[in-house]
């Protein structure tokens, strides 16, 4: 038996998402939110997840918790749909969004599981390069546009792994010019205090996809949907009917219960970006730049493959982007606790350009 002619040529031919393994004291390479929950509450979650029937299946379709994160996000409950995590979500838009209209275009760098999950799901795919800025090129995304093309745009507001925001004025021109649907990925929304949610009321053509993973609550896998109930309408005949299951949504209720916990660690992130800003900024051989997500960008004077190797060594991971577009040796950092990031800032300053050379 020949492999190769069983799998469907474009998915034998990708590597595909490899979330990282590696085991480290210090773990800022996945952008999730540093702190946990404290443990009188953790035992509040303990309790209600005892009380689940493990034997039976969990609600179809969450409605309880459709009908609280609508009132949460200020839309009406038939425009919102849940995932298992945005990524089940953003493949099922993939897989139902392919009618006269087809295809997927996506801005570089980006968030690498668009292309993925649209070539794995069948979908020609257009990468089109953003502007010296890390702003969208709106000339060279309408210039892509065509009256069958493309079906989806992924717009990450704010962009992973570059920490800005796209220019709102760009992204309405763009909503405006394809014959598609526009998704801004609002992952990283809530450490920006910035939503373009608004964009509902005026355009039928736009989706925002949000998520709990970057919160506090990334083992629990819940991203949310919302748009056009039409849409919705649509989507939801692809989606599993038991796609979340009961302890995950025992979770997310348990999220909106104590969502001033939460916000409190988000207050202390954005607290914490602004330190760890500071700090990379005073290492001469990196360039910073400003970020408005839970993870500061930043590009190295020399071989970026040689200061993971270091990190690692002294139990730090970070995300390596060493052959990303438009910059070469970058990395990532989620920002930490206060004592990680310090950490971090003195393993960096401890690499010079010489053994990086």
């Amino acid at each position: 038996m020949k492999i190769q002619e069983l799998v469907a040529k474009n998915i034998f031919k990708q590597s595909g998402y490899i979330a990282s393994e590696k085991t480290c004291i210090i773990k800022m390479d996945a952008n999730e939110n540093p702190f946990t929950i404290q443990e009188p509450l953790k035992k509040v979650l303990r309790k209600k997840m005892l009380e689940v029937d493990l034997n039976r299946y969990p609600a179809a379709g969450s409605p309880d918790l459709r009908k609280r994160y609508a009132k949460y996000f200020g839309v009406k409950e038939n425009m919102i749909m849940l995932g298992n995590g945005s990524d089940e979500l953003i493949q099922i838009l993939c897989m139902t969004l392919k009618g006269r209209i087809k295809g997927v275009l996506v801005p570089v760098p980006t968030f690498s599981m668009y292309k993925i999950i649209a070539v794995n799901t069948g979908n020609r795919v257009v990468e089109v390069p953003l502007d010296k800025k890390f702003d969208l090129d709106v000339k060279a995304v309408t210039d892509r546009i065509k009256n069958d093309f493309p079906a989806l745009i992924f717009l990450s507001s704010p962009n992973s792994p570059t920490g800005n925001l796209f220019s709102r004025a760009k992204i309405e021109i763009i909503i405006k010019k394809t014959p598609g649907v526009v998704v801004i990925d609002e992952a990283y929304g809530t450490f920006s205090g910035q939503s373009l949610i608004s964009l509902l009321k005026r355009y039928d053509n736009v989706i925002f996809l949000k998520t709990l993973s970057k919160l506090g609550m990334a083992s629990i896998r819940i991203g949310f949907l919302i748009g056009n109930p039409n849409i919705i309408a649509q989507l939801d005949k692809v989606r599993l009917p038991y796609n979340i299951n009961s302890l995950s949504q025992i979770a997310a209720g348990f999220f909106l219960d104590y969502e001033e916990e939460f916000s409190k660690q988000i207050k202390e992130i954005i607290q914490r970006r602004e330190e760890l800003y500071t700090g990379l900024k005073q290492i001469k051989w990196i360039k910073t730049y400003s970020s408005r997500a839970n993870f500061i960008f930043f590009s190295c004077a020399f071989d970026s493959n040689h200061i993971y190797s270091r990190l690692l060594a002294k139990g730090i991971a970070v995300k390596n982007l060493s052959i990303l577009p438009l910059i070469p040796n970058c990395m990532r950092i989620t920002v930490g606790t206060k004592k990680e990031n310090e950490a971090l800032i003195k393993a960096l300053k401890s690499i010079t350009p010489k053994q990086g050379a």
